[in-house]
Parts: C-alpha cells; sequence; structure tokens
C-alpha cells in the first residue's frame, strides 16, 4: 500500500510566528496533534501539542509571548507520497515520530501519517510494532 492511500489528505502548515494560542486552536478545531511549520514556502520545524505543554507552558511564565519557532522542533522528517507504507513505518520506527508530513513529487507537502492512519490501514502486527517502537523513550 502506498503512502497517499493511508494518509490524512490537506494537512496544513503555519508560520513560525503562529503563537501557542493560534497553533492550540487550530489543533483543536481540527483534532490533531501536530502542526509542521513553514517559511519562505519551505518546512521547517514541527510543533506538538506536547512541545506546547512541556516547551511552552511548563517551562515559561510568559506563555502569551511565545510563537512556534520557540517550542518547535527544528528539521523535518517526512515521507513522499508515492513511498510503500512499510518505508514510510521505517522512518517512523528510526526517528521515533508519530506523524510524518506527507511530500509530493513537487516537493509540496499533501497530506500527514500519523499512527492512526497507519492502524487503518496497516496490519495490526506491524501496527503494534510501530506503536511501541516510537513510545519506547516515552516509558523510562
Amino acid at each position: 500500500m502506498k503512502v497517499k492511500e493511508a494518509m490524512h489528505k490537506g494537512a496544513e502548515w503555519m508560520a513560525p510566528t503562529a503563537s501557542l494560542f493560534e497553533l492550540a486552536r487550530k489543533m483543536k478545531e481540527e483534532d490533531i496533534g501536530a502542526i509542521p511549520i513553514g517559511e519562505n514556502d519551505k518546512l521547517i520545524g514541527m510543533v506538538t501539542d506536547r512541545d506546547i505543554a512541556i516547551k511552552g507552558v511548563a517551562k515559561s511564565a510568559a506563555v502569551q509571548d511565545l510563537t512556534a519557532r520557540d517550542v518547535m522542533t527544528e528539521g523535518i522528517i517526512y515521507c513522499r507520497d508515492t513511498e510503500e507504507l512499510d518505508d514510510a513505518l521505517r522512518i517512523m520506527e528510526d526517528h521515533q515520530v508519530r506523524r510524518l508530513p506527507v511530500i509530493d513529487g513537487k516537493k509540496r507537502m499533501v497530506g500527514m501519517l500519523s499512527l492512526g492512519d497507519v492502524s487503518h490501514a496497516a496490519s495490526h502486527e506491524l501496527t503494534g510494532e510501530l506503536a511501541a517502537s516510537v513510545s519506547a523513550h516515552h516509558n523510562s
């Protein structure tokens, strides 16, 4: 199965100047846990709900002044829409991430692939292995 068959289509990115409040509002409206961050037509990072809570709220008294740039994980790990789902799963395992932006042949973001998407598309055995692998660093 190809990534484009399992991914969530229509994902959007936000600017690094977006406030934590804007990010959290977008996450709530879209019922998502991560937002890619883009600048100058290029993906530069990712903000997760956990980033907002741990890097933002828990570490700063001035949460209202924080932006995506302050809490994002820099760099983007991604997969291509034409890749096999198994290959994307290996990327997720190797980098211990739960979500991957999906880009097309023109390097445009066309979707997101999450553990939830994988669980609907892949075998239970494969999904279980992936969940255990990407969750391993949170168990200690």
